[in-house]
């Protein structure tokens, strides 16, 4: 799923994520009748995440490659000067503020106002006068800026996948002065230089940045694709992330919608009756995911052919499953199956005999299934000994929510009906005993224990994607007929953009 959590790349890496436009893609005439996973960032959360867009624009003035300035003029009297600027890099930069405006069915629009930058480098100058004098020498000079960018995010859709164009890009001058080796006095010398070379200077630093911005808008968009790739995808199950339809962009939100097809291996199913609609989600929390019931049963299935809904359990867990009561019924019964031998001599195994079904209604996820459950015993001295075979088909109702960096899922109610009941201690199966102390086992604790360790496994499956990284606020899971929805709120921690720059830049 397309999880928010660990995407902290400011403005322009996460927007890239959840804005294509159609370019270079082509869509059917049905606009989401394909769509099986659904972003919707709004207003707030685009406001939060520009407060980062000081970290990119920092990187993009810091990995920009300046070229060598020179020039040449003539001066009346003086002859030609000629002069060159070398190995000018930025020595420091601030950001006062940074705005962004979502302007509907256009771009994203980015306003970075009073950056503050210093440049250094080297001013070699000559000058050839009249009757033959020349005069060459070098100083190192430091650059005064202060400069406001505008940036017009245009988005494309390449490849079914987001690609960036950040090269509507602007730079005015509020302030450009010249500084000799550190002398701050205006001269005529530094004065002959400032008029020579501000207007050159401009040009190269807007090309310079804007070049670099556009270049690490394209990264971000890159780098964010292939982490939602990778966060929806385990071993050999996979999500389809490409792009279903246009997306939207309006004034208090931005949508993206994605096929979510499971790929299992070289198979992949497939998704053309959606019931999305925009009109499912509001705007009053700060990121949606919208999945269609089609997605987490095909996962199910996925999970089932890939031999995952298998579980073993044993010792204390086991001990714990048929001593769940302290009853003379109880004793007898557990006596009976287990014939003596201790609950470390001993297994259950429990596995689905067949694709999971799963259906989204508003009380909460239903999970049909037909479950196997084998009891063995391995005695002393003996070869192992199944003891108890059965079969079930068990129909359960789930809630989940996501606390304390963990999933939740509550098990509302049940229903088993056995199908196959074998067991040794009663070989005739006329001891009712046995079976309805089973009932109760399964139902009480048996269906709490299998969800308790999908619960966990989920958890670690999710943390291990870097979801745990990520503040989220007050998360809702929401099912309805057909379709589950997740809203919330977030922030982030400090680290994470500063080390994905670090990385890649």
């Amino acid at each position: 799923m397309l999880w928010a959590g660990r995407m902290r790349l400011g403005t322009f890496g996460i927007i890239l994520m959840l804005l294509h436009t159609s370019a270079a893609c082509k869509f059917g005439p049905f606009p989401y009748s394909f769509t099986g996973i659904v972003c919707r960032m709004t207003k707030p959360a685009a406001l939060l995440l520009n407060q980062e867009t000081a970290q990119v624009i920092q990187a993009a003035f810091r990995n920009a490659r300046f070229p060598n300035i020179t020039g040449e003029r003539s001066m009346r009297l003086l002859g030609k000067v000629a002069y060159g600027l070398t190995n000018i890099q930025v020595n420091d930069l601030s950001i006062e503020q940074s705005e962004v405006e979502l302007k509907e069915d256009d771009a994203i629009h980015i306003a970075i106002k009073n950056v503050t930058a210093f440049f250094k480098g080297t001013l070699t100058y000559g000058y050839a006068g009249a009757w033959f004098l020349q005069l060459f020498h070098s100083v190192d000079f430091e650059i005064q800026s202060s400069i406001d960018l505008q940036i017009n995010i245009n988005l494309m859709c390449q490849k079914d996948q987001v690609a960036a164009d950040a090269s509507d890009c602007y730079l005015t001058f509020h302030k450009l002065t010249l500084h000799l080796q550190g002398d701050k006095e205006p001269g005529w010398l530094k004065q002959l230089f400032t008029d020579f070379i501000s207007f050159t200077l401009k040009l190269v630093l807007k090309r310079e940045v804007c070049r670099e911005i556009n270049s690490l808008a394209q990264v971000l968009a890159n780098f964010v694709h292939d982490l939602a790739e990778n966060f929806v995808q385990d071993e050999d199950i996979r999500l389809d992330i490409s792009l279903a339809s246009v997306p939207l962009i309006k004034a208090n939100y931005l949508e993206s919608h994605h096929k979510g097809l499971v790929l299992y291996k070289n198979n992949s199913n497939v998704f053309s009756d959606s019931v999305f609609s925009p009109s499912l989600l509001t705007e009053s929390r700060m990121l949606y995911f919208w999945l269609s019931e089609h997605i987490l049963s095909s996962l199910a299935s996925a999970a089932f052919l890939d031999k995952r809904l298998v579980l073993n359990i044993r010792g204390e867990k086991l001990q714990a499953l048929f001593e769940m009561e302290d009853t003379e019924v109880q004793r007898k019964v557990v006596q009976m199956i287990f014939q003596g031998t201790s609950y470390n001599d001993s297994v259950a195994k429990v596995w689905s005999l067949a694709h999971p079904q799963i259906s989204l209604e508003p009380e909460g996820t239903v999970v049909k299934s037909l479950v196997a459950v084998e009891v063995s015993i391995f005695p002393a001295g003996e070869e192992p000994l199944m003891v108890l075979y059965m079969e079930k088909e068990i129909m359960v109702t789930i809630q989940a929510t996501y606390e304390e960096k963990k999933l939740i899922l509550h098990p509302l109610d049940s229903r088993i009906e056995f199908k196959v009941f074998k067991c040794t201690a009663d070989p005739s199966g006329s001891d009712p005993s046995i079976r309805n102390f089973l009932q109760t086992v399964i139902s009480v604790v048996g269906i709490p224990e299998v969800i308790s360790r999908i619960e966990q496994a989920l958890t670690s499956l999710m943390n291990s994607k870097g979801l745990d990284l990520f503040e989220i606020k007050n998360p809702e899971i929401i099912t309805k007929k057909g379709y589950v929805i997740v809203q919330l709120d977030f922030s982030f921690p400090n680290h994470l953009l500063l080390d994905f720059l670090g990385k890649s830049l």
